[in-house]
């Protein structure tokens, strides 16, 4: 080979070292706010459906659906099946909001159209597919995250694939990953999969495929066969027992038509509430009153969570739920809140009812006044 030769073998191999690597960008990754979907493990749109011995450690959900199957022979560990309830009406608003918010953050790495993913180490960012993406073999993570993969179309997996997650301070693999796609995940059989699957359309486990993190369907549904999908707390370490807080609060939140995912956004009016969340048998009260719409919610509490927890280990959001009394349409409540220390400027309040009534608010900053966490 002449040095012409040489030169031009040269060139190519660069070019070509261009073309199979992720190009970099300028942006900087941002994990977004799961709110009432952070305790689901799996939660569909349509339906989820199950065969064989899995094993969900976290809520199960669907909204707007309302058919779960195959529990059992399926089981829940840690955490409340919730089919067409409040609670999921929540959870699935969150998790579309949190779905925008990944998408519409910007590149940090850009990819071939498909990209097969399998014997790549990569680093914390967001990681676009034009297309699609395939996983055969291992992908590895190196760092704490977070690591966001914006994939237009569809994620698969071969066989026995696996997500391997290296270094930080995650408190599971997948606590800092999140995978949002604009179609529908598969994951084929045997993978171990690390991650929050945040599906447009529907995810589908296929036997033995394990999953560290969350499956969350958004507008299809969940299909599970003998499957392990265990939810991750988040940053801050292990959730407390569901009842181990008390909550207390009341003022105003203001209501845009339609809602908004913005939590600062302002209204055509206002909804007053009040309420005293406590744990276990003490239950307590909750009182709801949209102004514009006439909506009115008053009903006993029947269960509180912690559903995130901040970096040092204190509640970030709780959520409680129950069911309107007997005097107003039959229906239920879910509520989140956080508290953001005094004076309450900061303190967030979102509100899903289902039921003879119906509403979803996302958590917005309220306005006089305060809500409180106690221990």
């Amino acid at each position: 080979m002449n040095s012409h030769q040489k030169y031009l073998t040269s060139c190519l191999l660069t070019i070509a070292a261009l073309l199979c690597s992720p190009s970099p960008g300028v942006a900087a990754g941002v994990a977004p706010d799961l709110g009432a979907a952070q305790s689901f493990a799996v939660l569909g749109a349509a339906t989820v459906t199950n065969t064989g011995m899995t094993t969900i450690t976290g809520d199960l959900g669907v909204s707007p659906g309302t058919a779960i199957t195959g529990f059992p022979p399926g089981v829940v560990i840690g955490g409340t099946i919730h089919a067409g309830d409040a609670v999921a009406a929540q959870a699935h608003s969150d998790a579309v909001i949190a779905y925008n918010a990944l998408v519409a953050q910007a590149c940090d790495f850009n990819y071939l159209d498909v990209q097969e993913l399998g014997g790549l180490t990569l680093t914390p960012g967001v990681h676009c597919f034009p297309s699609s993406a395939q996983l055969t073999g291992t992908l590895t993570l190196i760092g704490s995250g977070p690591f966001i993969f914006k994939i237009v179309s569809t994620l698969t997996t071969a066989s026995n694939s696996s997500v391997i997650v290296i270094g930080g301070d995650q408190t599971c693999d997948g606590s800092n990953v999140f995978w949002a796609v604009g179609s529908s995940a598969a994951l084929g059989t045997g993978t171990q999969f690390a991650g929050n699957i945040l599906a447009l359309i529907s995810i589908t486990l296929t036997t033995g495929a394990n999953v560290s993190g969350s499956a969350l369907a958004l507008t299809g549904a969940v299909t599970m066969d003998t499957n392990q999908v265990s939810v991750c707390t988040g940053p801050g370490g292990t959730f407390p027992p569901a009842g181990a807080i008390k909550v207390t609060g009341g003022g105003q939140i203001p209501v845009p038509d339609p809602d908004s995912a913005d939590p600062t956004a302002g209204g055509i009016g206002w909804a007053s509430f009040g309420f005293n969340a406590q744990p276990n048998e003490q239950g307590g009260h909750f009182n709801y009153v949209n102004h514009v719409t006439g909506l009115h919610v008053n009903g006993p509490v029947t269960d509180i969570q912690v559903i995130a927890i901040n970096p040092d280990g204190s509640p970030k959001t709780v959520r409680f739920s129950g069911t309107c009394d007997g005097s107003e349409p039959a229906c239920s409540f879910s509520v989140t809140v956080e508290d953001h220390g005094e004076p309450g400027r900061n303190d967030e309040l979102g509100i899903a009812v289902t039921g003879a009534e119906s509403e979803v608010r996302s958590r917005r900053i309220i306005s006089q006044g305060n809500i409180q966490f106690h221990k």
